[in-house]
């Protein structure tokens, strides 16, 4: 067993080569049967196994420095760098993150989580090094998805002004999340076909070298030309030509050829990127045969490969995309925009169904907002849908392109609020205050499926910038019999009563709901409002709650700085309103990974301790 030798950082390199192979099996052997059972990100790290390795070998860490691009595929690192007794609780709270992180180990040097930044990040270690004097090696490994991605063109341009070594690699496997898209991906399909440059130029030299008395001239010729070469054998050659060296294809599952690109580039005295060809979901015929389905996966079977608990109800993505289709067949103005996430977002189906209408620009969150904007300026309806965590890279763009211009531009917000096991980079907890930060932007969060499905109905056909964020998971099935009809900046009176109110917005209303029946048992009366809009709040509701409540308590899945529960209390202060007001919201700071229900009760947010903290504040004031 290889793999039981691995037990620290370069463990790896006391192995027979004989055992690189057995190593390199045992170990996705070992990712999949852990990842069945906690999830996480297979398909990438199936897909890096040798690349992983033959970083290890070719390099000394934690001397040297490796930055991973997002870090999902980072597993056979941590593998690799003594942290396999942990992956029994990865992504679980307090246990290994499915992610670098510098606090777990020095083989970490720099914490990643959204695409594109590795490059960057890579650039700022070797400038210190520089200024240090440092010696240790730099490298940033990207994948071809990542590269879609604004920052990772902006980066690129710096590191062409390296005057030391700085190594890119680039692991491609023509996938970020769902199938690449673009300029860039036709771009490396041509350099895929770089073996013919590559065997040409031998066979051009071996022949040349064999003319007599001229022959070595014409080689030191030839040399001297390979640029001009390069530019007739593969159009472009965009690297080369912004002064940063190519190296490869390179097989990325063959060792040899990786270990002896990496120690070539190693001598190149500026920026040189080797490009390393993978497999996404390598050695698992379901990952292989359904890469995008296995890049974040639930526990799943291995003999099938399907989930091991099938959901029984529709997610919010589910009612999303049920709801843009139909939207999709009355107007045909309605388009739809995602940042390489078909999948994820819920718009296979509206792709599908209208594929000249569906727009994927790849992980390019930015261009994706601004792209929007374009489309609205031309009479259009466009939705985006993205991820909370990943919208916040676009903020610029919201502000600045549409909302400026007031244009009907729709953000459909996925995975807002806790989203549990991918931790601090992907928990949606800060959408509504930087959405509600920017003038002319409505902010919206529906109650329960049904209410999501109206309030998308509305956004659509209304004017100026509008964001609708819900969820991960199931969709809330209760409250059916509220559904009264969504008007601008109103809010939904459920239940009213005296003395105390609780005024929730989105997936905490469902707790808010469970919360009163607490009050209700303990003797307490309570209002419930569903606060509907983030942004504007409802003031007249205030105003009416001032009339018989002593008590107004908010409750919302985000951040306190900037929520809706500041937003109440800075009415209910500038207008002097007779109120006590409590503000129970996400603590202001980052929430790190494991089980969302734990998470909730981490952070304040359970029933039973909000229960608590709402019959403390009334009895205090009685």
């Amino acid at each position: 067993m290889a793999l039981e030798k691995i037990n620290r950082v370069n463990d790896i390199k006391k192995l027979d080569k004989k055992e690189w192979g057995t190593l390199a099996e045992e170990i996705r052997s070992f990712l999949i049967e852990k990842i069945s059972v906690s999830g996480g990100h297979l398909a990438s790290n199936l897909g890096v196994v040798e690349l992983t390795m033959a970083l290890h070998l070719a390099f000394d860490f934690p001397r040297d420095k490796v930055v991973w691009d997002v870090g999902h595929q980072a597993y056979t690192h941590k593998l690799l760098t003594g942290r396999k007794e942990g992956f029994d609780e990865l992504r679980k709270y307090g246990g290994l993150s499915g992610f670098p992180k510098r606090k777990e180990s020095d083989c970490d040097c720099f914490d990643t989580g959204h695409s594109s930044t590795s490059i960057s990040a890579g650039i700022g270690l070797v400038k210190a090094r520089e200024l240090k004097g440092g010696t240790e090696t730099v490298i940033s490994v990207i994948g071809d998805g990542a590269l879609t991605g604004g920052m990772a063109y902006e980066a690129l341009n710096n590191a062409s002004q390296l005057k030391s070594n700085f190594i890119i690699v680039l692991n491609d496997n023509q996938m970020s999340i769902a199938e690449n898209v673009g300029g860039m991906s036709r771009y490396l399909n041509g350099l895929r076909t770089a073996e013919a440059y590559t065997g040409f130029k031998e066979g051009l030299q071996t022949t040349l070298e064999r003319i007599p008395v001229v022959g070595d001239g014409l080689v030191r010729q030839l040399k001297k030309t390979k640029n001009g070469l390069k530019q007739l054998v593969i159009p472009g050659m965009l690297f080369e030509d912004m002064g940063i060296t190519y190296l490869g294809p390179v097989d990325g599952h063959n060792m040899d050829q990786m270990i002896r690109a990496f120690n070539d580039a190693r001598k190149i005295r500026h920026a040189v990127l080797v490009h390393v060809k993978t497999q996404k979901g390598r050695g698992y015929a379901p990952a292989e045969r359904h890469p995008a389905r296995f890049h974040g996966a639930e526990p799943f079977e291995i003999a099938t490969g399907l989930p091991s608990h099938r959901r029984t109800k529709a997610s919010y993505t589910d009612i999303f995309s049920t709801v843009m289709r139909k939207l999709g067949d009355r107007d045909e103005k309605v388009v739809a925009i995602t940042a390489a996430m078909p999948d994820g977002t819920g718009l296979k189906r509206f792709r599908n169904m209208f594929p000249e209408r569906f727009f994927d620009v790849g992980i390019a969150e930015q261009h994706a907002v601004t792209f929007a904007a374009g489309l609205a300026a031309g009479g259009l309806k466009p939705v985006v849908a993205v991820y909370s965590s990943f919208l916040q890279r676009a903020y610029d763009q919201i502000l600045h392109d549409v909302c400026i211009q007031n244009l009907h531009v729709v953000f459909a917000i996925d995975r807002a609020g806790l989203v549990g096991s991918d931790g601090e980079t992907h928990q949606g907890i800060f959408d509504l205050s930087y959405l509600s930060s920017i003038p002319g932007m409505t902010v919206m969060a529906p109650k329960n499926k049904w209410e999501l499905s109206d309030m998308l109905k509305f956004a659509v056909n209304y004017h100026g910038p509008m964001a609708l964020r819900y969820p991960r998971g199931e969709a809330y099935d209760g409250l059916s019999d509220f559904r009264a009809p969504v008007e601008w900046g109103k809010s939904e009176l459920l239940y009213e009563e005296a003395d105390m109110a609780l005024l929730a917005v989105g997936s905490m209303v469902k707790t808010g709901e469970q919360v009163r029946e607490i009050l209700k048992g303990a003797g307490y009366n309570c209002t419930l409002v569903n606060g509907r809009f983030v942004k504007p709040i409802d003031e007249e509701i205030l105003e009416e709650l001032a009339e018989n409540h002593r008590l107004i308590v908010t409750i919302e899945e985000n951040v306190r700085s900037g929520g809706y529960g500041e937003k109440v209390l800075d009415y209910v202060n500038s207008r002097k309103l007779p109120l006590q007001v409590i503000n129970i919201a996400i603590p202001d700071e980052y929430v790190e990974h494991g089980n969302v229900d734990l998470l909730y009760r981490e952070v304040g947010l359970d029933v039973e301790t909000i229960a608590k903290q709402v019959i403390t504040a009334y009895v205090a004031l009685i």
